[in-house]
This record gives structure tokens, sequence and C-alpha cells, in this order.
């Protein structure tokens, strides 16, 4: 059983409208994610991880992203060891959130 929750693309965009502030963590690669991202996503990498968790507010909502929502799934659940409690996966990642934009 995983400690992380699935998240819909439709489900993303209802909770970003309810908080303007919703932490989005992707973790593809830099030029991946300089081409096209999640407004307000953060570019989380293992470069940057040990400040990420550092200065990251652990009580509030935290969303992955990767390509296909598949690697966001073991990130999720990582970030979850290192304490974050309210965790999703993007289902689909950012692909599946490209689409829902056309």
């Amino acid at each position: 059983m995983s400690d992380f929750k699935h998240l819909s693309v439709q489900q993303l965009t209802h909770m970003q409208a309810i908080d303007t502030e919703l932490a989005i963590v992707d973790i593809r690669d830099a030029t991946s994610f300089a081409a096209s991202h999640i407004p307000n996503a953060f570019n989380l990498n293992n470069e940057n991880l040990a400040h990420y968790l550092a200065d990251a507010d652990m009580d509030k909502p935290l969303v992955v992203v990767c390509y296909h929502g598949i690697s966001s799934q073991s990130a999720a659940q990582y970030l979850h060891e290192q304490g974050f409690d309210d965790i999703y996966s993007l289902d689909g990642g950012h692909q599946a959130w490209q689409q829902a934009q056309q």
C-alpha cells in the first residue's frame, strides 16, 4: 500500500483553484521543465532536494509530476517518507496535463 494519493488532472485543476499556492514539484529534467511546466511548479532534482526538504512546509499538500505519472509515484512515496503527509502523484504526468490544456 502506498502512502500517497493519485490525482487526476481535473482534480489538480480543482485544487489549484482552491489553493493558488499549491506546492507542485516537477521531477523531469531541467530542459523538459524549461520547455513546458505547470504554472508555479518547482523543478525538483537531486541537486536541490536537500534544500527543498529543509525549506518545505510538510503539512501542506504536495503534488509530484513526472513525464507520464510513473516516476512520480516512487518520488511521492520517498517524499512521504521524508515527512510529507498530504502527497499526490499526478496520474498521466505532465503529458496528461499538457493534453488537457489543448
